[in-house]
């Protein structure tokens, strides 16, 4: 029945996608007249979390390039209804093309940062620069094009320093538990090889890890990354990749009549069969998600995909990757560096065809010295990408696990 399910539910979304200007569906999407003019009264807070009954505070962080991310911090819960300092912080880091809210789609009970506010933590949910709640720059419009020039590399080298220096220094100096999926999981791998965050964090917790795509089975994303989709469109003036935008669904159409993907089942043909999703989970995530990202960013895991590698961005040219990096290709990161110590839980599932079994095993054999007492792998086979943020059953089947694995954490 879930099968079925998700099968109508990705026809609504490809046709919310392809139909949303011409039905004129009123929503609190961005829009190119109201992106960066939000008020006080459309934040996440009051959307999403106070709305429910909980305290909620916003924050920001500016990082070293200039960009303001937005920050919430659900300090308590409703059935552990206290603010003492002592609480063990958690950061929730999104994945790529979307933001803090979807840790806050489904009910209190099924919605992960309510979860862990309602078990005793105290929960802090990041936003990418980029994305809706996070378009500030202390010089750039999100309208020029040098707005947009970023990757991942990015992500992990400014903005997840900036917002783990800043939790830790709100949570007096408390080592924090990370929350990562897919793109989180991404930029935290990536800069715990570099020994980077080592001393804020407690723990990491890897939803969907990405970090190897040369494997993936998504009929659509994987064609999109063989046939240098992104970067057409970068070189093409296209900085920022609007995924409700004409030319990215253009695109996404083209490649579906092409290549004979079905993409009534568009959903599915990204992420994989997600077994458990609802139908209000995904209404309300169609008032929210998905998120631009830079285009350059979706060229960076193009890139990733075709070679195989987990590596800094290739600029395609010796010359620029030398006044970059100092060497003609560009460095590759080494998950063998992270340290074997750093409490790691990983759970991915059999259905996921961006994180795929056989890239996730890769990852594994990197961290195959890793202290077994400081590794816990939980494998769901009915689960695809979606499931670990959105299913109805995630926290039966995830998050006692994981909040379990991060308590283990505190006694030791």
């Amino acid at each position: 029945m879930f099968m079925k399910m998700t099968g109508i539910l990705s026809s609504v979304v490809l046709v919310f996608f392809f139909f949303h200007e011409i039905i004129g569906v009123k929503t609190r999407l961005i829009s190119t007249q109201t992106r960066g003019q939000l008020t006080s009264d459309e934040g996440i807070c009051k959307l999403l979390v106070e709305s429910r009954g909980y305290v909620c505070e916003e924050h920001t962080v500016t990082t070293k390039d200039g960009y303001i991310l937005s920050l919430q911090r659900i300090p308590t819960g409703l059935t552990n209804y206290t603010l003492e300092d002592s609480k063990p912080p958690v950061l929730l880091q999104h994945g790529v093309l979307m933001d803090g809210v979807t840790w806050l789609l489904n009910p209190p009970d099924q919605s992960l940062a309510f979860i862990l506010a309602d078990s005793g933590f105290d929960v802090w949910v990041a936003n990418s620069r980029g994305t809706k709640y996070s378009l500030g720059h202390m010089t750039l419009s999100f309208n020029d094009s040098a707005y947009w020039d970023w990757s991942w590399d990015e992500l992990m080298e400014y903005d997840l320093p900036e917002i783990v220096q800043y939790v830790y220094n709100q949570s007096g100096e408390q080592k924090l538990h990370y929350v990562g999926h897919s793109q989180g999981t991404l930029i935290a791998l990536t800069a715990f090889s570099q020994q980077k965050l080592l001393n804020m964090v407690k723990s990491a917790g890897l939803l969907c890890p990405i970090a190897y795509l040369s494997r993936m089975t998504s009929p659509l994303a994987k064609n999109a990354a063989e046939n240098f989709v992104t970067e057409f469109m970068y070189w093409s003036g296209l900085h920022e990749f609007v995924p409700r935008g004409e030319a990215v669904m253009t695109l996404l159409k083209e490649i579906c009549r092409k290549q004979g993907i079905d993409c009534t089942d568009f959903l599915t043909s990204f992420t994989g069969v997600n077994c458990c999703l609802s139908t209000s989970t995904v209404s309300t995530f169609l008032q929210h998600e998905p998120q631009s990202t830079a285009t350059k960013n979706m060229i960076h895991y193009s890139q990733m995909a075709r070679d195989g590698t987990i590596a800094r961005y290739d600029y395609l040219d010796p010359n620029k990757n030398k006044e970059q990096y100092g060497q003609a290709k560009p460095p590759e990161y080494d998950l063998t560096n992270i340290p074997n110590n750093l409490p790691l839980f990983i759970a991915h599932g059999g259905r996921d065809e961006l994180a795929d079994v056989d890239d996730v095993k890769f990852l594994l054999d990197n961290l195959k010295n890793h202290d077994r007492d400081k590794f816990f792998l939980h494998f769901i086979e009915d689960y695809a990408h979606a499931d670990y943020v959105l299913a109805m059953n995630a926290k039966e089947f995830v998050y006692d696990r994981l909040m379990d694995f991060f308590r283990k954490v505190d006694q030791s």
